[in-house]
């Protein structure tokens, strides 16, 4: 299921002094089954952005196409949208609201209108997607830790089985361990679903470790939409915009900088070691 956003622009408070653009002419393609990291300092347009792919929010002009249809066309359903562009927001854990950890999964393929063994399957392999143990799904979500919490959340868009998954920092504020808890499990639904993936993050590590493509916003614009080695490649222009690149990538830089002959798109540390031994055996041969 492919998604098109073609020229998309949106602004807020118009005709007043207030009047902003917070999405200026963004033009660009997702394709089925990628993971696409989402990148941009506060204020740069992505979260405006990502809430329009599922239609919360309506361009100010501009279209956006789910398998070659304008979700805002006359004809289309923008709820059968929403159940197949799921978006999490950021901290979901607080809409959590429902009795037991089972319901609140359950609450989206409800509102689909499932019930029965179709209801319980998606509720229990949503679980399963999201690491949720089946000892939770009778409590309360509010017995749980913020990072349980959290896996049931994405658990509920998990369930109506979109197939488009939208994730608005699912690891804010979350410590190392819960961070890489809920990676981990958003990379194997992606291995088991092959669904499209959209990863917002201020974590560059985790952009890099994940995606298949970065999107970098700045000021309402596309900066950047390109591989992950290609947009790491540009490090010094991404810290003009105030963005960081991992820190594997500053210390490969500097060590070009210090004339080692070390490649400049290193982004992940296994990768760094890879190209490390193979200079230090490179040099081992010249000795």
């Amino acid at each position: 299921m492919g998604l098109t956003v073609e020229h998309l622009t949106y602004q807020y408070s118009i005709g007043t002094p207030f009047q902003k653009t917070a999405v200026d002419d963004v033009s660009l393609t997702i394709d089925d089954g990628e993971i696409i990291g989402v990148i941009g300092h506060t204020g740069s347009g992505k979260s405006t952005l990502i809430q329009h792919l599922n239609g919360l929010l309506k361009p100010t002009s501009g279209r956006i196409l789910l398998d070659g249809q304008d979700i805002f066309s006359d004809k289309s359903d923008l709820r059968a949208v929403r159940f197949q562009v799921g978006l999490v927001f950021q901290y979901p854990e607080y809409q959590l609201f429902e009795e037991t950890v089972y319901q609140d999964i359950a609450f989206g393929p409800k509102n689909m209108g499932l019930d029965g063994d179709e209801l319980d399957r998606r509720v229990m392999e949503a679980a399963h997607f999201a690491g949720v143990h089946d000892t939770w799904l009778q409590k309360s979500p509010f017995e749980l830790s913020g990072g349980q919490k959290r896996r049931v959340a994405i658990a509920g868009v998990m369930a109506m089985e979109p197939k488009i998954l939208i994730l608005d920092e699912p690891t804010a504020g979350l410590d190392p361990h819960g961070r890489n808890k809920i990676l981990g499990k958003i990379r194997e639904y992606h291995e088991e679903t092959k669904n499209t993936v959209l990863l917002v993050s201020h974590s560059m590590e985790d952009v890099a470790n994940f995606a298949d493509r970065v999107l970098v916003m700045n000021e309402g614009k596309v900066f950047a939409y390109d591989t992950v080695e290609n947009v790491f490649r540009r490090s010094e222009e991404l810290k003009a915009i105030r963005l960081s690149v991992p820190q594997i990538t500053n210390v490969f830089h500097q060590l070009a900088e210090e004339r080692y002959p070390v490649p400049s798109n290193v982004y992940t540390v296994p990768y760094a070691k890879k190209k490390l031994l193979e200079l230090l055996g490179k040099g081992e041969q010249h000795a």
